[in-house]
């Protein structure tokens, strides 16, 4: 990771966002430094998604605010006013940020390549030639070499999350944005895109991973945090987090986990 003291990729200021009259998000604040891997656990509806989203800005926020290396996303000051900016100027910032959803939402009419190429060269205005140069570099790093030119449908769930996670990295985010990444995944598939994103994390890439696969959160962030009902009630180092949890809620949170893990080592021991 970074120096700390440098601005963040990513810092988020009392956000809220409200639902039906729910608050979804009550006041968080999160920084993100350069390089850091920051994974977001919590129970259902505790609002992590919410918050990649709202970062993403496909949600509008009611309060708070969120910024993408020192800019302000959504918002400008004018004429001595904070106003809302326009679609195509939130499509700007957007561009600056990759996001990785529960579905894949691949193009099913387009082979691999042009799922990663096209916003590369449609929309970052790469050439043809470096686009394809690096989609197929990316297809290498995930394991898919051979997919070029299959179409989704050709393509098991696993195989097409790779690929969404691949055009999603081909325009060089600033933060790679995961929202459950496994969650539609049946379980034999969750491991190679786990594996993906391990890679990705060793790379450097500034990442934020809203995620319930614990064990994996353990080997890939820098940081955890712990949302429930829309607050951030712990954040620390991913050690520390695990192994001396400061809040009581955290700690029955995790005792369910410490449970599983113990019953699998019981297993294995069995098996040998």
């Amino acid at each position: 990771m970074s120096d700390k003291t440098a601005t963040p990729v990513v810092q988020v200021s009392n956000l809220r966002k409200v639902y039906h009259g729910r608050p979804a998000l009550d006041g968080v604040d999160l920084t993100v430094a350069e390089g850091e891997v920051v994974v977001v656990l919590g129970p259902s509806g505790s609002g992590k998604s919410t918050l990649v989203r709202c970062i993403d800005q496909l949600e509008k926020i009611d309060g708070g605010a969120i910024y993408l290396d020192g800019e302000l996303l959504g918002f400008a000051h004018r004429h001595g006013a904070l106003r809302p900016l326009s679609e195509d100027d939130i499509a700007a910032q957007r561009r600056r940020m990759g996001m990785v959803f529960q579905q894949f939402n691949l193009f099913p009419h387009w082979t691999v390549l042009r799922n990663i190429t096209e916003a590369a060269v449609a929309v970052h205005g790469m050439s043809k030639g470096a686009a394809r140069e690096r989609a197929e570099t990316l297809l290498e790093k995930v394991g898919l070499p051979d997919k070029a030119n299959a179409y989704p449908r050709q393509l098991s769930g696993g195989q097409q999350q790779r690929v969404a996670i691949a055009r999603s990295v081909a325009t060089r985010p600033r933060v790679l944005l995961f929202d459950e990444p496994t969650s539609a995944l049946d379980p034999e598939l969750v491991e190679e895109v786990l594996t993906v994103i391990k890679d990705l994390a060793r790379s450097g890439l500034t990442m934020v991973v809203v995620t319930h696969e614990m064990e994996f959160a353990r080997q890939v962030a820098d940081r955890c945090v712990f949302m429930v009902d829309g607050k951030v009630v712990e954040q620390n180092t991913t050690e520390e987090f695990f192994e001396q949890p400061r809040t009581e809620r955290l700690q029955r949170f995790l005792s369910r986990f410490n449970e599983s893990r113990g019953r699998a080592a019981e297993l294995v021991e069995e098996i040998r």
